[in-house]
């Protein structure tokens, strides 16, 4: 339980500092604009109150702004005097549905200071660029089913272990790796209630952020587990948790940079990387719903950013599912940049070469809006407008596209993160969809 504690204690101070003002800085931005909510309706003007303070105290000194659409470049300029730390700077509008980023920039002593607020112009009117295959179910079918025909049954579990260094009174912790299709295998950490015999429980699959990494803090989500259900906590690339960091160095450094993968075949759909990455999620699904603990009706998704995206995808993908819970997915209308407005990450646009007609057609049966347009179970989900990595013009994309039953966490001053508070609130949200339990 001590090791339980000083893991919590050191996550509250990551989650401090990721947030959007400078952890333990001296200066703090505020900016208010005039509609409460931040969205107006296109071609209204918005107005945002800007303020700087430094150790509390509003200073008075000269701001640079530019105002541009949503991860697009400026289209005006200015810089404004603040005057008892305050001043108001009008945004202007927009004539179509979108987001428009006042950026800003200030020096005290020689330091640079910069922060940014977007606004939002009839957000639920945005409409996708990417277009929907009309072989589109007929491709992931075969898919899946290949997969399931080469790795069947017993072969989908490959390794199962008790990490007992991750148990805890009331848990129990087992690393698994599962051969999810003929060629590639994942790693997952999968948390279960103790003393659960002859109980029944829902189980919840959590796809992760993108990135060449592996699963490293495998007691985040403990109180999932505490909470009755069962957990499994994914990675995408076949990469083991227990390797060494040189192991790790060695292995990532195949991969031309972070998120490399994510280029890989993308002219072709058929030898796209992200093919087996997808089909892995309902091949964790096979194994979740092959456990003889699972309670055989609730199956829930939930994941943020690369996470979010799969998480919708396998609601889209799989019937199975019964509730999805996404924040700020990735992988939204990915080629958005070809309507001059901001498009999904991983933002192909910043790279050469990578929005070719071939490689757009590949992206049409990856991008989330496709399988955001086939869920059919309840959807929860959560994004910042502030969020410069999904940008919320791609978030309210893929928002608009879901028509099954959906309820919505918007909090605007978030970038790319979620509060401990929100984390836990969508665990009971998930809880409240588990048929005769209540909040």
């Amino acid at each position: 339980m001590r090791k339980l504690l000083l893991f919590v204690l050191l996550l509250l101070g990551i989650s401090a500092q990721a947030e959007n003002y400078p952890y333990r800085a001296d200066c703090l931005w505020m900016t208010v604009p005039d509609h409460a909510d931040w969205l107006y309706k296109t071609g209204e003007k918005a107005k945002v109150e800007i303020s700087l303070y430094r150790y509390g105290i509003p200073q008075d000194v000269e701001v640079n702004y530019e105002i541009g659409p949503d991860m697009m470049p400026a289209i005006s300029t200015g810089k404004v005097t603040l005057k008892g730390g305050r001043a108001v700077i009008t945004m202007g509008t927009l004539k179509t549905p979108g987001f428009l980023d006042l950026r800003l920039k200030a020096s005290l002593d020689g330091h640079n200071y910069e922060h940014h607020v977007k606004v939002g112009f009839s957000p639920e009117q945005l409409k996708p660029y990417t277009k929907n295959p009309a072989d589109f179910d007929a491709f992931w079918q075969k898919a899946i089913e290949k997969a399931r025909k080469a790795v069947s049954g017993e072969k989908l579990l490959m390794s199962k272990k008790k990490v007992d260094e991750y148990c805890t009174d009331e848990t129990d912790m087992y690393l698994l790796k599962l051969k999810t299709d003929q060629h590639h295998s994942i790693y997952a950490y999968l948390s279960m209630p103790k003393n659960r015999s002859n109980k029944k429980h829902p189980v919840v699959l959590c796809p992760p952020g993108a990135g060449v990494k592996t699963i490293k803090e495998p007691m985040r989500n403990l109180y999932y587990a505490k909470n009755g259900f069962i957990r499994l906590e994914m990675e995408i690339h076949g990469l083991n948790p227990e390797m060494t960091a040189e192991q790790f160095k060695e292995i990532s450094s195949a991969f031309d940079h972070e998120n490399g993968y994510l280029c890989n075949g993308l002219d072709d759909k058929d030898n796209y990387y992200m093919k087996h990455v997808y089909v892995a999620c309902m091949r964790a699904l096979d194994y979740l719903c092959s456990l003889p603990e699972w309670d055989g009706k609730n199956v829930f998704v939930q994941g943020g950013s690369q996470g979010g995206a799969l998480s919708l995808i396998t609601a889209g993908l799989d019937p199975r599912v019964t509730a999805c819970v996404a924040n700020h997915p990735a992988l939204s209308d990915m080629a958005g940049y070809l309507a001059n407005r901001a498009g999904g990450y991983p933002h192909f646009n910043r790279q050469n070469n990578m929005l070719t007609p071939a490689k757009v057609e590949t992206l049409a049966y990856y991008d989330v809006v496709n399988f955001a347009r086939r869920i059919t179970c309840p959807v929860y989900m959560t994004w910042g407008y502030n969020d410069n990595v999904c940008p919320p013009t791609t978030s309210y994309i893929v928002w608009n596209l879901i028509t099954a039953p959906k309820e919505s966490l918007i909090t605007p001053v978030n970038e790319h993160w979620t509060s401990e508070d929100t984390n836990y609130g969508q665990m009971l949200w998930l809880r409240g969809k588990k048929s005769g339990l209540s909040d």
